[in-house]
């Protein structure tokens, strides 16, 4: 069962039955998509990779005709890849979307069934265009640039947001907060965060007595408390309390990011709607016609052109496939091969996680898919294990 599956399935059992969802349902929904990362942006000289052409007829699917034209979508010289590799030691990029990051995460046993998600980032090096190591950090987002990243230290939540020079290592400046913090992520500018604000550490989960079967921990109770905007300028916070169980159905972690166009926030759901939008006073208000029927952790949401939404997976226990919405009717446009989309490339490719055919849905890999096309090339090697091994590895992309 996918994450699709996991959400579709607790709509049906609200609606039918009228009751809160199961405990672990939050953590079972997040499996897959263990954490929100900061979409954001990356700045860095692509080299040239060499990859197969492939003609192929690609409908307008923005027209509503049957007009086709030709389009060798997968022709580009604007990949790095590295397929040897997994997870990467060298620069992975694929046109205007670098991998800025990648974090792995080992569950650590405390007392009285407790566990610490412990998270470890690579940061990409700008000048040797390699991976490297960051102990100190806990939550890392990249603004657009690839020049600074928000980063928060080790203990969560955090009373203090660093902004890390990403060619010098440094943290150029701290920005002190009234409300702690367990997530950040920038604006699509770069010129403000949304800082998620949790009253305990979000990452710490315990199984109750009865449940010491069950591979999904249980987290504690709800711990958001809200959010705050920060200017990255100025340093100043404007706070708004948004707590768990205010409908969101979760009891774990649950951040907010922005808007497309970055004039609100939102946060996922797993009962109906699926999301919830604010303003940056904490009202609620209606969500954006354009992202109505996106879901929340189906990373890759709108094509830069916003003509297409990226959905979830298109066909069934497969997972080989997902759906390209029409954003404004929901209704699906076309397929495209991938198992998750995770981030526009430009209007007609996108990275994914794929599998091969037939394979354990957890042995997947970073690739480059592309509308009219039922070939793809691959950015990485495979990811081992399943979604709670030790050394599985989570993608930050940015954009340059």
């Amino acid at each position: 069962m996918n994450v699709d599956d996991l959400v579709r399935d607790s709509f049906r059992e609200q609606n039918a039955e009228s009751a809160p969802p199961p405990v672990d349902l939050a953590d079972r929904v997040l499996a897959v998509r263990r954490r929100r990362r900061a979409r954001t942006i990356a700045s860095v000289a692509v080299a040239t990779a060499a990859v197969v052409a492939v003609a192929v007829a690609v409908p307008r699917l923005d027209s509503g005709k049957d007009d086709v034209r030709p389009a060798n979508v997968l022709d580009h010289d604007d990949l790095i890849a590295h397929p040897d590799q997994s997870p990467p030691r060298d620069m992975i990029a694929a046109g205007r979307v670098v991998l800025a990051a990648y974090c792995t995460a080992t569950s650590v046993r405390q007392s009285g069934g407790r566990h610490t998600d412990v998270p470890t980032y690579w940061l990409l090096d700008a000048r040797t265009h390699t991976y490297e190591k960051a102990t100190n950090w806990s939550f890392v987002a990249v603004a657009p640039g690839l020049r600074t990243a928000a980063v928060l230290e080790r203990a969560l939540p955090a009373t203090r947001i660093g902004l890390l020079d990403l060619l010098t290592g440094k943290v150029k400046r701290w920005i002190p907060v009234e409300h702690t913090v367990g997530a950040v992520a920038f604006s699509p500018d770069g010129r403000t965060l949304v800082a998620t604000t949790y009253k305990k550490n979000p990452d710490l989960h315990v199984t109750p007595s009865g449940n010491q079967s069950s591979r999904w921990p249980n987290y504690q109770e709800p711990g958001r408390t809200g959010f705050s905007i920060v200017d990255v300028a100025s340093g100043t916070e404007s706070w708004s309390k948004v707590p768990s169980g205010d409908g969101t159905g979760l009891n774990d972690r649950q951040d907010f990011g922005f808007s497309r166009d970055g004039r609100l926030v939102y946060t996922g759901l797993t009962a109906e709607p699926g999301q919830r939008f604010y303003d940056f006073r904490g009202h609620p208000v209606p969500t954006p016609a354009l992202e109505e029927h996106l879901r929340w952790y189906i990373d890759a949401r709108l094509s830069p052109n916003g003509r297409l939404g990226a959905g979830g997976t298109a066909d069934g226990e497969t997972y080989t496939s997902s759906e390209i919405l029409n954003p404004t009717t929901g209704g699906r446009s076309t397929t495209v091969r991938g198992q998750q989309l995770l981030a526009w490339i430009d209007n007609e490719r996108l990275i994914a996680w794929d599998i091969t055919p037939g394979s354990n849905e957890f042995h997947n890999r970073l690739v480059v898919v592309a509308l009219g096309s039922d070939k793809e090339v691959p950015l990485t090697g495979f990811r081992g294990g399943d979604d709670r091994a030790a050394g599985r590895w989570t993608p930050v992309f940015a954009e340059r």
